[in-house]
């Protein structure tokens, strides 16, 4: 649960590799169809398979009608996210009825868990490839010529595909993704990411700082560095604390967020997600410290009651966590903070409930991913915990879970209101092409008149009017992105 979920109408976004993008590689013939549902990671991991694919000669198609290779990319974190999955391999089984050359493939959170159903009761995919098994896409494929099984769902204690230049899928050109670590050892107990995603290993700093930098060459102005919980990222330390190489140095999140924040003052940094019990205040200090690292952080509290947590496994307190809010308030003031709340969680008392909604009012955050708790396969809840409290139930506490969180969104978006703003611009506003939008450091998106002005470019915006989760504004001062 700790990968936080896109908004959901980028669930099942199309995935479309620009031509001027591809890598030199000999064409096959063959078209690509990507698709990616759930979380970032998942779209970065996308970028990754698009670069390996590339090179194997495939383009890339939005269109169904006209794929070889169609591979999804699936999240496993809720049942709705996997019942979207199958709809749509419902759709492409009857594809291949009409062109049955076409392959499909699952990869991600859902290849390890559902593999067997899938592949051979079902029989709706004829590739199955797990998160750390991308670079072994070719040989799959090989092995489908041949009528072998294309399935490779061995978890890595070292994949991080470091070296990789990942493909940008999709991309507006100012904002990147980059994923610095992969896996995660936080056994939640509701959570399936160590079972589908495998043990915590960090990326080489040195690749992480090459690919920002070179991403700012090429004109992108903000990144988001990824990891299921990047508060915990070390580089050249092992599991037991020991140095890895004595000739590198060490590296926490904290200095590797100074590293990226240090390549130029333009380029804006963000990350998600962190943990709270492990969000140092070395990290915060180096936030306060650079003012393009964004005044954002999304510290997912799950449950306001402290015995719910324990039964969580989360490692933390109602008090520490909102120790650590107020940290964040010491050292930035006007950081905005997201969460993620679950609802009806096994065992969950009503009085237990009140404990979330009366956290959720003390913190008073900007922004919240709010779910109904959803039982999945293989972990601790569901072999150690009963899953007993109704939908009904469940549906009325999320309910008031959402309601509340409306309240507390306008009254936060409604501070920033005659305030004068840095703002990233991003593309165009839905709305009115006569309009475009970016976001300010809060991660609060705002719209403005179009002008002579160009995405990548930075605007002060003078902030008017708002909804309770978009601020509207007037440019008081234009700086232009200079490649």
């Amino acid at each position: 649960m700790e990968e936080k979920t896109l908004d959901e109408n980028r669930q099942g976004e199309l995935l479309m590799v620009e031509e001027n993008a591809l890598p030199l590689a000999p064409k096959n013939g063959k078209k690509l169809l990507l698709e990616s549902y759930g979380c970032q990671m998942n779209f970065s991991d996308s970028e990754i398979v698009a670069s390996i694919l590339t090179q194997q000669g495939y383009t890339t198609t939005r269109d169904a009608e006209e794929a070889d290779l169609v591979l999804m990319n699936t999240c496993a974190i809720r049942d709705n996210a996997e019942q979207r999955v199958r709809g749509r391999l419902q759709f492409f089984s009857g594809l291949k009825k009409k062109r049955p050359h076409l392959q499909v493939g699952i990869l991600g959170c859902m290849a390890e868990r559902l593999r067997e159903k899938l592949l051979e009761e079902e029989k709706l995919v004829d590739l199955v490839v797990g998160p750390d098994a991308y670079r072994d896409l070719p040989n799959l494929l090989d092995n489908l010529e041949s009528g072998q099984k294309g399935v490779n769902v061995l978890l890595s204690r070292e994949e991080t595909y470091a070296e990789i230049t990942p493909v940008r899928l999709n991309t507006n050109g100012v904002t990147a993704f980059i994923s610095i670590m992969r896996g995660c050892d936080n056994m939640c107990s509701f959570c399936v990411v160590p079972f589908t995603r495998g043990r915590e290993r960090s990326r080489d700093a040195e690749s992480i700082v090459n690919e920002a930098r070179d991403l700012f060459q090429q004109g992108y102005r903000e990144v988001t560095l990824l990891g299921q919980n990047v508060d915990s990222y070390k580089w050249n330390i092992n599991n037991k604390g020991e140095i890895s190489d004595p000739s590198k140095p060490t590296v926490n999140f904290a200095q590797l967020m100074e590293k990226v924040a240090l390549i130029h003052p333009d380029l804006r940094v963000r990350f998600s997600t962190s943990h709270p019990k492990d969000m140092t205040d070395e990290v915060l200090q180096v936030m306060a410290k650079y003012e393009n690292i964004c005044n954002y952080i999304h510290l997912p509290v799950q449950s306001g009651n402290t015995d719910v947590l324990k039964k969580m496994n989360r490692g933390y307190t109602r008090e520490w966590y909102l120790e650590r809010i107020a940290a964040i308030r010491q050292y930035m003031p006007d950081c905005a903070i997201s969460t993620d709340v679950i609802a009806g969680f096994c065992g969950e008392t009503e009085e237990q409930h009140q404990d979330t909604l009366s956290l959720m009012k003390e913190v008073g955050y900007d922004m919240a991913y709010m779910f109904k708790y959803s039982e999945r396969p293989k972990t601790l809840a569901e072999r150690k915990f009963e899953d007993d409290i109704s939908e009904e139930i469940k549906g009325r506490r999320l309910k008031e879970i959402i309601d509340q969180q409306m309240t507390h969104s306008a009254a936060c978006t409604q501070k920033h209101i005659g305030k004068i703003q840095r703002v990233l611009v991003e593309g165009t506003s839905k709305k009115s092409t006569e309009h475009l939008y970016g976001r300010n450091s809060q991660n609060v998106v705002v719209v403005f008149p179009k002008g002579n002005i160009a995405p990548g470019d930075y605007v002060d915006v003078q902030m008017q009017a708002c909804t309770s989760i978009t601020l509207n504004g007037s440019v008081v001062q234009h700086y232009p992105r200079v490649i």
